[in-house]
């Protein structure tokens, strides 16, 4: 099918190039498509935004609906590597998008893995779109930190420390192959892996509606499910193009720090050799699973639960998030 995507944005040139459908928002509403596309949230906290905004319109237009997307920022948060004018075109302070009505909502991985959460400048206001979210949103994806952080939020269950850097492509086995979100994945797949922390099975509580979708005996914990709160924990990256790990040891060792090269990556292990992508049709078979839940949940005449946002945003009232109370009424 085709996405929307915000006027204006490269991603959606490279797209294009690439054969998938891709319009801008004014295209659009010019023309007079049927059905409604799925609204998407991007909450981008990558250092490179225009990359990890490709790679995700990538595998949501791959899918078979049509997906609208949009792009927001926590309030407190602050860029420190991407351009000012780059945010300033294509992104929202989340509180002022609060109030609209989204199918899905995406939080990707941010640099701060090595951080307590409390420390993390824009920690209360994620918590806050964690909590929206629960309530307002059909579904949502939280990748990498993100997943860390929601499920600590959501379910108090802690994040490790790794003794070194876990880089690398990892074969992953399938818990339950019959899960709507596992659909066509089989007994197992490989996903790119990068990251300094983790979280471990063994601390995830009973009884909370969590489900350990996939694992895999060297990287540990890859995909979770949480019934009760219509979310999907990823921790590794599936959305990442062929040459994204390379880029990131390259850009370890040029900041003098000990990387080791990723393993299972390279033909050989031969960081000389060319990286070839073995994941993304996994990428795009994940996200085609997850548009299909949230579109039978729509034909099923499901609702977020407004009621529970009343609640849970006043809490936010005194947090510099005044606007939030507005999505309430």
């Amino acid at each position: 099918m085709s996405i929307i995507l915000p006027d204006g944005l490269p991603a959606r040139w490279t797209l294009k190039a690439e054969g998938l459908e891709a319009a801008s928002r004014r295209e659009a509403q010019q023309a007079a498509a049927p059905g409604r596309a799925l609204r998407v949230l991007l909450i981008n906290l990558m250092p490179d935004k225009p990359a990890a905004e490709r790679q995700i319109a990538r595998l949501l237009a791959g899918t078979p609906h049509a997906v609208e997307l949009a792009l927001a920022i926590p309030d407190g948060y602050r860029p420190k590597t991407a351009d000012p004018a780059h945010i300033w075109a294509f992104y929202r302070p989340w509180s002022r998008l609060a109030d609209q009505a989204f199918d899905g909502l995406i939080v990707t991985g941010a640099p701060v893995e090595t951080l307590a959460y409390e420390e993390v400048t824009y920690w209360r206001e994620l918590t806050a779109i964690f909590d929206w979210a629960r309530a307002r949103v059909r579904r949502s994806l939280y990748i990498c930190w993100a997943a860390q952080a929601a499920l600590r939020h959501l379910h108090g269950v802690p994040k490790r420390r790794l003794p070194a850097k876990l880089s690398g492509v990892y074969r992953h086995r399938v818990h339950d192959a019959g899960h709507p979100l596992m659909r066509g994945f089989g007994e197992a797949f490989a996903t790119p892996v990068s990251r300094h922390t983790e979280v471990r099975v063994a601390d995830l509580p009973r009884g909370r509606g969590l489900e350990v979708l996939a694992t895999s005996e060297e990287a540990g914990l890859c995909a979770v499910a949480d019934r009760a709160n219509r979310a999907l924990y990823m921790f590794n990256h599936l959305e990442y193009e062929a040459d994204t790990l390379l880029r990131e040891y390259r850009r370890d060792r040029a900041a003098g720090l000990a990387a080791a090269p990723p393993r299972h990556y390279f033909p050989g292990d031969d960081p000389a050799r060319a990286p070839v992508d073995g994941w993304s049709a996994y990428g795009r078979l994940l996200f085609g699973n997850w548009l299909d839940e949230i579109r039978r949940e729509q034909a099923g005449g499901a609702v977020p639960d407004v009621g529970l946002w009343a609640q849970l945003a006043g809490r936010w009232q005194g947090a510099g998030l005044a606007p939030l109370l507005g999505a309430c009424r």
